[in-house]
């Protein structure tokens, strides 16, 4: 499959979450807590997936993308033990707090996906243009 169709499938998938944030706003606490618990496996089921794949193709992994994998493992442990930590308190200030520190981590994670679609699209586009290059030159011989 070439990786134009994967880019395709991230924007459904962008679309599919921008859907489901939209909805949540009209959701009682217990079906939002819901969708956020399903959020949260479906990440994590993703990032093992991830794990799995850059495990497998060992030495073929660049090093940088090893790095930014790490850097993002690391930044979900701490979100994660973050957010598990928060959920025992109840006060009204700290939920204040809580909100505001969870919509800004959302704000980053938003520009780190941004950044993200942006690598993306330039490799999706490198690689259109390398597989053109090399049946242009596999036409030449």
């Amino acid at each position: 499959m070439p990786p134009s169709d994967d880019f395709s499938t991230l924007k459904e998938q962008v679309e599919t979450a921008d859907q489901r944030i939209r909805a949540s706003a009209a959701q009682g606490v217990a079906e939002l807590k819901a969708m956020v618990d399903e959020a949260r496996n479906s990440a994590d089921t993703r990032a093992a997936q991830i794990g799995a794949k850059a495990q497998e193709a060992g030495d073929k992994a660049e090093a940088h993308w090893n790095q930014v994998q790490s850097d993002w493992d690391q930044h979900v442990k701490r979100l994660r033990e973050r957010i598990d930590a928060k959920k025992a308190e109840h006060d009204a200030n700290v939920a204040e707090h809580d909100a505001e520190w969870a919509e800004a981590d959302a704000y980053d994670a938003i520009q780190f996906a941004q950044a993200a679609i942006e690598e993306a699209e330039y490799a999706v586009l490198d690689a259109v243009l390398a597989r053109k290059d090399a049946d242009v030159l596999a036409a030449a011989r």
